[in-house]
């Protein structure tokens, strides 16, 4: 083969078997993720482990790939001469320029930090339950950059990943995801607290989202309106049971009530005084 065709073919060849290699080693990083996803699936019934580890996958596998991406690009360009004399011209420059840089990429660099601080400290993982923002939502997706917060209503939140370390939020599965439910009604002081206490039993009972951890009736507060706050707490295994068990609790004791002790509903007292002149 002449050489005016051999020294370009051969460099072709060279940024193609790099290219290649980088591909290869990406998608065994792919492989390897979705083998850790099999082992460890988030459908269980107490997935706190699989949140963890899923979470460190998830961000590891981001910064390799992102790293495997830039040394890539960075062979291919140093495996042209007129680049190495470009960046041999410009090392010159380097200090002011690493300074211009440093400036410029500090969110970033904030951010990745953030990021390395979020996976191997984990105040949040992968499908946790949160409260940001005024919103209640599952955490759906952990990048470099920011966090996807999947929303009960199918909306998603987008976070910058620095707002998990820089501002207070709720994270309700943190520990486990078992959680407490409350009801609060607000009654008249003739309303009989211990029938109330067999009702929530029963509704617990015949419902098997509950999971026979608390079942407590309380009379926690007196308001200024004549009326006593009575709270029915109660557990399940997760944030959507206890949603949805909350849901059918406070309708069930509101038709309860309604039905036994209609009298005993929130009233408005107010107290009349005759007034006649002259007497």
């Amino acid at each position: 083969m002449s050489p005016t065709y051999r020294l370009p073919i051969s460099k072709a060849l060279e940024i193609a078997l790099t290219i290649v290699f980088a591909f290869i080693l990406v998608r065994v990083i792919n492989v390897l993720e979705d083998y850790f996803y099999l082992k460890y699936d988030l459908n269980k019934e107490n997935n706190l482990k699989e949140r963890k580890i899923r979470t460190q996958l998830q961000f590891v596998r981001k910064f390799i790939v992102s790293l495997i991406i830039l040394i890539t690009v960075a062979i291919i360009l140093l495996s042209f001469e007129s680049m190495r004399k470009i960046g041999a011209g410009l090392l010159t420059g380097v200090g002011i320029g690493g300074i211009i840089i440093g400036f410029a990429a500090q969110k970033s660099l904030g951010n990745l930090l953030a990021g390395f601080q979020i996976a191997f400290t984990q105040p949040i993982r992968i499908d946790d339950v949160l409260i940001a923002e005024g919103e209640w939502g599952k955490v759906e997706e952990i990048t470099l950059t920011y966090v996807v917060v999947n929303i009960w209503d199918q909306r998603r939140l987008i976070l910058p990943i620095t707002y998990f370390i820089e501002k207070p939020f709720q994270n309700w599965t943190r520990v486990s995801a078992d959680l407490l439910g409350t009801v609060f009604l607000y009654l008249d002081y003739t309303i009989p607290i211990e029938p109330m206490r067999q009702e929530l039993t029963r509704l617990l009972n015949a419902n098997p989202l509950w999971d026979k951890r608390v079942n407590v009736v309380q009379v926690t507060d007196s308001t200024k309106d004549g009326n006593i706050e009575v709270r029915f707490l109660m557990s399940a295994s997760n944030s959507s049971r206890a949603f949805d068990l909350r849901c059918y609790v406070r309708e069930a004791m509101i038709a309860f009530i309604q039905n036994n002790y209609p009298d005993s509903l929130p009233k408005k007292r107010f107290e009349l005084r005759d007034r006649f002149e002259g007497s």
